[in-house]
């Protein structure tokens, strides 16, 4: 048995998937399928579905149309090392989309990811709560994390 996203693109799925995987380490284009009979989304070949892996996680997307648009309930957390990999995946997922707060963006075509610090989760947990406080505190502050100043503000710097 296997359990995996599967995401609904009204248009440019295959431009979508070259992004992600091209920013995302260990993430490759598994195929690329065209429907080969008609369907309710339209004739044979237009709907077309992607599979690709992405951080070593199976993905599914397909392009059919409009339907639901993405939304904030389903998003997609990147758990990044150094603000250098931070930096790369935030912009290159930014461009043409929305930054929101607190590591949060919208890409191009609506999908909603959380870029965050690998680190964010332990800073915000301190067995020292009035340090967590003020990470919470300087996160809630931010659109793109800077880790260094997270950790200054879980210092008390």
């Amino acid at each position: 048995m296997k359990v995996f996203p599967s995401l609904w693109f009204e248009k440019d799925v295959e431009a979508a998937v070259a992004c992600y995987v091209s920013l995302v380490p260990n993430s490759r284009i598994e195929r690329t399928m065209r429907m080969p009979a008609d369907s309710p989304s339209g004739p044979a070949g237009s709907v077309i579905i992607v599979e690709f892996t992405l951080a070593g996680t199976h993905f599914q997307a397909m392009q059919a149309g409009p339907l639901d648009p993405f939304n904030h309930a389903v998003s997609f957390v990147i758990a990044c090392d150094t603000q250098e990999e931070l930096d790369r995946i935030w912009d290159g997922l930014l461009e043409g989309g929305q930054a929101e707060r607190c590591g949060w963006l919208r890409d191009r075509w609506g999908v909603a990811w959380q870029i965050v610090p690998s680190r964010l989760e332990a800073l915000m947990q301190s067995s020292d709560q009035a340090a967590g406080k003020r990470v919470a505190e300087a996160m809630l502050k931010m659109v793109k994390f800077d880790i260094a100043a997270l950790g200054r503000a879980g210092r008390g710097e």
